[in-house]
């Protein structure tokens, strides 16, 4: 999950995937009388199509980016999705994403580089930026980029299972008098690649607004944020121009809430740009 702006990259086009394949409801879950969430089987030019996306909005498109840390952060920031990993004895507000990404993997019988062991959850070997920075010309740095990038379309399948988990707890964390309000919000967005980037992308990029660790002044600023922004109006507003208007309003308030400068005048105007393009993905 990256705390920049959205870094210039490739303008890529939604594929021709013919007929959307909505699967129904993911399992049986049933969670508080409302359904878990939508599997939905991706075809490979969906998936490649969504993971193309998410690379360029935290990555700019550029392999080296694979592998980052950003300054004045605490963790590395990995894979396509720039996902969190701390090194030993180190703790944020944010969840450690890469760990799972690894159990993921390892799950899926991949073989994993030697530095991420055969077995449990390896901590991120450098200790703070400086040292990551010294490593740059590492063979270890070097076979974990080369990972991370033959694993892009896993990655991407990580994060779409990643949503697919996400809503039940989103669900649970609303007010009842809410709950309805939120889970179709996501349904109207799930039913279409255009519709799952855009909730793939957004809890990556902000969380799902549910750990109470991300809030300022009281409010979040994730997933569960944005849905409950959007108006009820599934026949006359289109879900994405909605979803995009709805993200943009918290962010801002967000930022407004958000006592260091620097996030306003230098972040806010990238998440601005990255969400404004849910409304029209195929830019």
């Amino acid at each position: 999950m990256g705390s920049g702006g959205t870094k210039p990259g490739r303008c890529w086009k939604i594929p021709k995937i013919g007929f959307l394949r909505t699967t129904g409801l993911c399992g049986a879950l049933i969670l508080l009388g409302v359904t878990a969430g939508i599997a939905r089987d991706l075809s490979e030019a969906e998936l490649r199509w969504i993971g193309s996306r998410i690379f360029a909005n935290e990555c700019g498109g550029r392999a080296e980016a694979l592998v980052a840390w950003n300054r004045g952060e605490a963790f590395a920031s990995l894979g396509i999705g720039h996902f969190i990993w701390y090194p030993q004895g180190q703790h944020g507000p944010y969840a450690e994403s890469f760990v799972d990404l690894v159990s993921f993997l390892r799950r899926r019988k991949i073989p994993l580089p030697a530095m991420l062991g055969a077995t449990g959850s390896p901590d991120c070997p450098w200790p703070n930026r400086e040292a990551f920075e010294a490593a740059a010309r590492s063979p270890e740095k070097a076979e974990l980029r080369l990972f991370l990038q033959r694993t892009m379309d896993d990655q991407t399948r990580f994060m779409v299972r990643r949503l697919d988990a996400a809503l039940p707890r989103m669900i649970t964390a609303a007010p009842l008098n809410r709950r309805q309000h939120l889970r179709q919000q996501y349904e109207r967005l799930a039913r279409t690649p255009a519709g799952l980037y855009a909730l793939v992308d957004y809890v990556n990029f902000k969380g799902e607004g549910v750990a109470p660790t991300e809030r300022i002044a009281g409010q979040g600023w994730g997933l569960s944020q944005v849905l409950e922004e959007m108006d009820n109006l599934p026949s006359v507003v289109a879900p994405l121009a909605e979803f995009a208007r709805a993200a943009e309003t918290v962010l801002i308030r967000r930022a407004e809430a958000d006592p260091r400068a620097m996030l306003r005048d230098r972040w806010l105007p990238g998440w601005l740009a990255r969400v404004r393009g849910y409304a029209d993905p195929s830019r």
